[in-house]
Order: C-alpha cells, then sequence, then structure tokens
C-alpha cells in the first residue's frame, strides 16, 4: 500500500517514485497531483500499476500519471508511457478496450438564452437521433469492404458517404484517421461485432452534452476557436464500440501466448505485451489503428446525427454546428520526442490520457452536473510528458458502488433542480456517472494548467445531458 512517504516531491503539483523503490523499475515513476487529491488516489492500486509500467522493456524518461489516475486493467487510466520502437514493447492493455474514446466539441452561433426555452425538445431530439445504449445498432449496416473502407480511412470515409463537410477533417487529431491501419488485422468477430454500430454512442461514461461557456479564460486563444461566454455547444463522447473491445480482447490473448517466446516476464499479466517491431506487435497496431478510424468515423457519424436533431428543433434559424476539436484519449501513437538531448521514435502508449501538444486544443470532459473545459497544449507539455495531459475528472468509485450508493432518479430530479435536461436509458446507469463517482474536475484542470501542460481556456456547464 502506497502512502506519501513512498513519494518525492519535485513540486506542489508533481511527485516521483525513484528507481530505488523497486529493484525491477528501468525508469522512475511520475504523478501529478496535489497533496490533497493523493488521499483518493492511494484508495486503489493505480499507482502500483504505475510503477508496473515502468518496468516494461525499453520504456523512456518516466512512467507517468496524470491527476484523473485511477485503477485500470493493467495500465492505470490516466497514464502515459512511450517505448522505443526498436527496443521497446506495445501493449494492447496500455492502450485500453475502448480504442479511440475520445471526445469532439461542436459549437453553435447561439448563446444560452436563444437555446433555453427549447432545451427540453432539443434534449429529446439528440435522444432520439443518436443510438444508445449496450448493443444498439445504427442506421449503417456496413459489411466487406465498405466496411474496411472505414477502418482504412477513417472520419474522412463516412464524409465520402455525404455525412459531414471536408471543413470538419481539420479540426480533429491526426485529420481523423491513423495511416498503419491494416482491415486483415481486425478479425472476422470485432467486425461482426463493430458492422452495425457506426453512429451510436454506446452506455458507460459515453454521453452526448449540450453545454454553455460560463467563463473564458483566454480571450485570445477563446477567439481563435470562435467562443465565447454564453455561447451553446455540445460534447460527444464515445469510442470504437465493442469493435475496439473485441481488438483489445483478441491481442490481449495473443501477447499472453507469445510473451514466453520473447522472453518477457511481467509483475502483471494484464500488460500482456509484444515487441514493437514483432510480427504481433506489427499486426496488433495496425488493428488498433483501423479500431481508432473506426471511432474517428463513429463521432463524425454523430456529429451528422446531432446536426439533424439540432436542425429539427430550430430549423434554418439554428445556424451551422462547427468542429471546435476531436481528440482521442486511448491510443498509441508513433511520435518523435527529445529524450537525452536526441530525437528519438517512440510509441506513445495514452490510456485516459489526451494529447496536449503546444497550441493544440484539448477537451477534458467533466461528469454530469460539473463542468468540462477547452485547454491549450502547454509549451512544457513536450519536455515533461510527451505531449500529454489529463482526460476528464477521473472515478473515485467503482460503478458497482455507484448504483449501489446513488439513485439514479433522485439524481435525475437533483440534476433537474440545477437546470440540467436529463435523457438517459435507465436510472442505474445514470447512478454509474452521478457526480460524487468522479474527482472534481476544477481540482484536476488546476493541476494541469498549475503544471504548465496544458492551459485553461474556457469552462463549460452542462444544460442537457444524453445517455445510454
Amino acid at each position: 500500500m502506497f502512502t506519501k512517504k513512498d513519494l518525492k516531491r519535485i513540486s506542489d503539483i508533481l511527485w516521483e517514485i525513484p528507481k530505488s523503490y523497486r529493484s525491477d523499475m528501468r525508469v522512475p515513476a511520475r504523478l501529478y497531483s496535489s497533496e490533497k487529491m493523493l488521499e483518493d488516489i492511494f484508495r486503489d492500486r493505480s499507482v502500483e500499476q504505475l510503477v508496473n509500467v515502468s518496468t516494461l522493456l525499453g520504456i523512456q524518461k518516466y512512467a507517468i500519471a496524470m491527476p484523473d489516475i485511477h485503477e485500470g486493467y493493467g495500465f492505470p487510466i490516466g497514464g502515459v508511457a512511450a517505448f522505443d520502437v526498436e527496443e521497446g514493447i506495445i501493449s494492447p492493455g496500455s492502450v485500453g478496450y475502448d480504442i479511440n474514446c475520445g471526445v469532439r466539441l461542436l459549437r453553435s452561433e447561439k448563446s444560452f438564452p436563444e437555446v433555453k426555452p427549447a432545451l427540453e425538445a432539443l434534449g429529446l431530439s439528440i435522444y432520439q437521433e443518436v443510438p444508445s445504449g449496450v448493443g444498439r445498432s445504427g442506421r449503417l449496416k456496413l459489411k466487406g469492404k465498405d466496411l474496411d473502407s472505414v477502418l482504412m480511412g477513417g472520419a474522412q470515409s463516412v464524409i465520402a458517404m455525404g455525412y459531414g463537410e471536408e471543413e470538419d477533417m481539420t479540426h480533429v487529431e491526426s485529420e481523423g484517421w491513423l495511416e498503419h491501419a491494416a482491415p486483415d488485422c481486425v478479425s472476422e468477430r470485432a467486425k461482426k461485432r463493430g458492422h452495425d454500430q457506426l453512429g451510436t454512442m454506446g452506455a458507460g461514461n459515453h454521453f452526448v452534452e449540450v453545454g454553455r461557456i460560463e467563463r473564458i479564460f483566454d480571450k485570445t486563444t477563446a477567439q481563435a476557436l470562435h467562443l465565447f461566454e454564453n455561447q451553446v455547444t455540445i460534447l460527444i463522447h464515445t469510442g470504437s464500440r465493442g469493435l475496439g473491445h473485441q481488438v483489445a480482447t483478441d491481442y490481449i490473448t495473443t501477447m499472453m501466448k507469445v510473451m514466453p517466446k520473447y522472453g518477457i516476464t511481467l509483475p502483471d499479466r494484464e500488460l500482456a505485451c509484444a515487441p514493437f517491431r514483432s510480427d504481433e506487435g506489427k499486426n496488433y497496431f495496425s488493428a488498433m489503428a483501423a479500431s481508432a478510424n473506426f471511432a474517428w468515423a463513429n463521432r463524425q457519424l454523430i456529429t451528422h446525427e446531432v446536426r439533424h436533431a439540432w436542425n429539427h428543433v430550430f430549423g434554418q434559424t439554428g445556424g451551422t454546428l462547427h468542429v471546435v476539436y476531436d481528440v482521442a484519449h486511448n491510443i498509441a501513437k508513433l511520435e518523435e520526442h527529445e529524450i537525452s538531448q536526441e530525437k528519438k521514435n517512440v510509441v506513445v502508449h495514452r490510456k485516459g490520457a489526451t494529447r496536449a501538444f503546444p497550441n493544440q486544443p484539448v477537451l477534458i470532459p467533466g461528469s454530469m452536473g460539473t463542468a468540462s473545459y477547452v485547454l491549450i497544449g502547454g509549451e512544457k507539455s513536450l519536455e515533461e510528458s510527451f505531449g500529454s495531459t489529463c482526460h476528464g475528472a477521473g472515478r473515485r468509485m467503482s460503478r458497482t458502488q455507484a448504483r449501489k450508493t446513488i439513485r439514479g432518479s433522485v439524481l435525475k430530479e437533483e440534476l433537474k433542480q440545477q437546470g440540467i435536461v436529463i435523457n438517459a436509458g435507465s436510472f442505474p446507469s445514470l447512478a454509474e456517472e452521478a457526480p460524487s463517482a468522479y474527482k472534481d474536475v476544477d481540482a484536476v484542470v488546476d493541476v494541469v494548467h498549475q503544471a504548465g501542460i496544458a492551459k485553461k481556456v474556457a469552462r463549460l456547464r452542462p444544460i442537457a445531458v444524453i445517455k445510454g
């Protein structure tokens, strides 16, 4: 069990577990957190998992945890690690089951007073337009070459089908696709699970959220992003659905089988991995890229559905919903970073962590009833965190615990009293995502802002939430 005594204080918001803590550590482990937040972090195994990550072959500089860290499958959620492409590994569990779970922010041309009278109708329209819930299928049923086209082309492929504008892609991380995708590396079972799920939200912590910009912190950056106070925005949070989950399952199984062949031993088998340059490593990377492309296509199609719902309510007076940005927070990417004063090619694993290159928009969703944030990547991010920051508030209560202690019907009424319209598939699923089940998003964002790895631009307040 970790305590604060095991940590070396680097600054008020940065702590280190030195290599000397455990004999198998290859690099130190670093944790971004205020002192006050450490108590919550020590409640689960996430810091132990971070130390386990530091033992992996080819890891560079540090194993890094963001302030929203909590226990995950092997690799902590809120974790970042970079591995040398020639000597290091790639690990499916270190990306996660929901490959390219991510967030897209749309901006409207309307202010909150203009939308408020139609808020109930808008929430219902989006709920009816965007399929949600476990196993729900969408309007597109893709098979064979059509599905492979999406796995190769990402968001661009569904725009070519008429579901969006070319301009949308200029505001998406990696322009909505990864070039190393190979549909042949995705199993038929994974394709079968995903073939009818494009344009669907899913369940769990996925949502579509209508919000208003409550506060602007950086007027210059906000103006560049066409954001203004009291503006109505829409957040879309979802990923690669059953397809990505099956890809993770398939390759975790594969990695567990082949580790002895490569002489890999681990402190936790959930970190199952293979050398990045191995056949298994290359195949997983290609399948993961295809899953990431599927997720970007999914958020693009949901964007089309949200626009349709918006136009249904507001007609020609509604104006256009523009994409502000779209970022992934469960992904592995090939990047070049400066390490020991030389440029090195690495594969950066971000699991529950967001890319935050300098001057790149960053989207941090909160929980229902709290705030979400627009940030901008800080100058220190490349040097300190491989261009990464947090991805959300971070859970402090398991879903099971939340269901036991929170009544969804009561929560819905409480949120209604706060002026938040809720459309959800069930009360238990609503309880799982209650604000009290999560950390304080304001405190999480303050840490990364103070660290200089991402700077606050705008704070969004939810006014309508649509969930599975």
